[in-house]
């Protein structure tokens, strides 16, 4: 298959690249690995007039510690987020989320930002950051602004980017002490995108109880989500088999409209999530141990 008819544009400074966005406000979509936007313009489900490709523009791919957090540059590949010692060290459940994504050509080219810009509602990313409680950094040419990843997904491919901002950077709270993470999906066969996938983040006190719980959901719904009603079912509790399932149980209430296509029911998806949570809190908690 074929795209329609566009320009493309190949920026070396994230100025140019600014401006060349401003140009085409309209009809400009940013490239970053190009794996989710090639394959849509080639069915023609999107039709941009301009692609500003980031791949020559220095200084967005890198994985540093600062103030506390991991800041992670948009262009930085999922190969590179599982592969770092950092990584694995501070937030192992993003490295293991890395390596959960598509095959090894995608998880090479493929870049975070360019997933969290794309927002696929399948996607596995979106459920790592909001279960981690990133912040999702984007710059326009006059202003840099921070949105927090839970408030970041709005619906099925958008997001809270303005159309005159490129998504920069990735910054992640390193995690407390006696905190485990995990990330469980179900995966689609063929495309390795998840039918449902869950992330985990559990930190526990002193005492054994659960002090903090985060959870993310994908692929069930539209965008995704945080599985609040479970995260406060836990917290303050003790983290038996028995209040994991309460909690796994509460998760289908995060997800409002469940996703119905070939690949899942809507009321398999909630099975799913069901289950996904309670694996991933399982594995979460023992971990934190």
């Amino acid at each position: 298959m074929i795209p329609a008819s566009f320009e493309y544009h190949a920026p070396t400074t994230l100025a140019d690249a600014l401006r060349l966005l401003g140009r085409n406000r309209e009809d400009g979509k940013i490239m970053a690995g190009g794996h989710s936007l090639t394959p849509m313009m080639k069915l023609r489900l999107a039709r941009p007039g301009s692609v500003i490709d980031l791949r020559r523009v220095p200084g967005l791919s890198y994985i540093r510690e600062e103030d506390g957090h991991l800041a992670i540059g948009a262009m930085t590949t999922y190969w590179d987020i599982m592969s770092s010692e950092l990584v694995q060290q501070k937030r192992p459940g993003l490295a293991a989320t890395a390596a959960e994504v598509a095959d090894i050509q995608v998880r090479n080219k493929g870049t975070i930002g360019g997933s969290l810009s794309h927002a696929d509602p399948a996607g596995d990313m979106p459920a790592t950051v909001l279960a981690l409680e990133a912040e999702i950094q984007s710059r326009s040419s006059r202003a840099t602004r921070a949105t927090p990843a839970e408030r970041f997904f709005v619906d099925t491919f958008v997001t809270r980017l303005r159309d005159n901002e490129i998504l920069t950077e990735i910054r992640i709270p390193v995690a407390p002490a006696r905190t485990g993470e995990s990330y469980k999906k179900f995966a689609n066969k063929a495309s390795h995108y998840a039918i449902v996938g869950v992330a985990a983040q559990v930190t526990l006190g002193r005492d054994g109880n659960c002090e903090k719980v985060r959870i993310g959901i994908t692929g069930a719904g539209p965008k995704a989500v945080r599985a609040r009603a479970s995260e406060r079912a836990l917290e303050g509790r003790d983290p038996s088999d028995r209040q994991i399932e309460r909690a796994a149980n509460m998760a289908s209430r995060a997800v409002t409209l469940y996703n119905e296509d070939i690949h899942g029911s809507g009321e398999y998806r909630a099975h799913l999530t069901r289950v996904m949570t309670r694996r991933a809190l399982q594995e979460a908690v023992a971990n934190a141990k």
